[in-house]
């Protein structure tokens, strides 16, 4: 079974406003609601491929609700821990002349509450999906990723990691089986202008050397390279199309990295079904479906 972690959902609401200006009334030309979190994210592509997860992490109030209840119209199965106070968070985010969002803070989460998470892990077997993705809320320890990897570091599981900074770094003595950092949070971790492909693969194998077994680097329109496991290195530019939405790229890059690799166990497939999901994504108003993915696929002869 495939586990995503999201530890504040929200529900996305985005609106297209072609002119919109601070000041005035403005009015929507398009509004389209969804379940958002980058776990969510995952599991969300994940489907689209043919892959079943279970989508773990915290709601409260009616808009906990309704993420759980379009996840579940999407067939997407969630076992959401539930908070007392304050309401899963609304992120507006805004198609203008320049893209814009207002992100909302999502309910306080108790020491109780992550206690509950934790059980929850229990439930893990040998063999699992985990994947563990986006921020962490400031009401919870910003350890929590470290602390969640030291808890099943027993059990033989596929860990994925997408975050920034130290909430990545810290994961790296547990080995997770891949990180996914773009190249400018790459930089940010050594403190370094990154330039070229030759620096990511340079400062990949730097996390490689740490302890992550798969660095896999997105470069937005420069494409992205693998550090991969058994010791073989690809890049590669993107398929080309015309970018519409920026949301979920990166979140689908890993679903489709996960979907590609346990359909094939091939880091090179894996590869490719990653920046062909990602681009996917970029390349239409929604996340990635399977028929684009592959069609891209074809187009990069992979």
């Amino acid at each position: 079974m495939i586990y995503t972690v999201t530890f504040n959902p929200s529900l996305d609401y985005i609106v297209t406003v072609p002119d919109f200006t601070l000041g005035v009334v403005n009015r929507t030309e398009r509004e389209i609601i969804f379940p958002g979190g980058k776990g969510i994210n995952v599991s969300m592509v994940l489907k689209n491929l043919g892959f079943d997860s279970r989508a773990l992490g915290f709601m409260a109030g009616f808009t906990g609700n309704e993420i759980a209840r379009l996840l579940e119209e999407r067939g997407i199965a969630s076992d959401f821990i539930h908070v007392r106070e304050g309401i899963s968070r609304i992120n507006v985010k805004i198609r203008g002349r320049e893209e814009s969002e207002i992100n909302g803070q999502g309910p306080a989460i108790r020491k109780e509450d992550i206690d509950r998470l934790y059980r929850q892990m229990d439930g893990l077997e040998d063999g699992d999906v985990l994947v563990l993705a986006g921020s962490i809320p400031d009401v919870m320890p910003h350890s929590m990723y470290m602390d969640i990897m030291e808890y099943v570091r027993n059990r033989d599981l596929l860990v994925a990691v997408d975050a920034t900074r130290d909430l990545l770094v810290n994961v790296l003595r547990y080995h997770p089986f891949l990180i996914k950092p773009n190249n400018h949070e790459l930089g940010e971790i050594f403190d370094v202008e990154i330039t070229s492909k030759q620096d990511v693969v340079f400062y990949a194998e730097k996390l490689q050397k740490q302890g992550a077994k798969n660095v896999l680097v997105s470069m937005a329109g420069d494409g992205a390279v693998l550090v991969a496991e058994d010791g073989r290195v690809f890049e590669t530019l993107p398929p080309k199309g015309k970018v519409v939405n920026s949301v979920g790229a990166g979140d689908s890059m890993v679903a489709g990295f996960l979907a590609g690799y346990l359909e094939t166990g091939d880091y090179e497939r894996a590869f490719y079904m990653g920046v062909c999901t990602g681009s996917a994504s970029a390349f239409s108003e929604g996340l990635a479906n399977r028929d684009d993915v592959y069609a891209l696929l074809e187009t990069m002869k992979k």
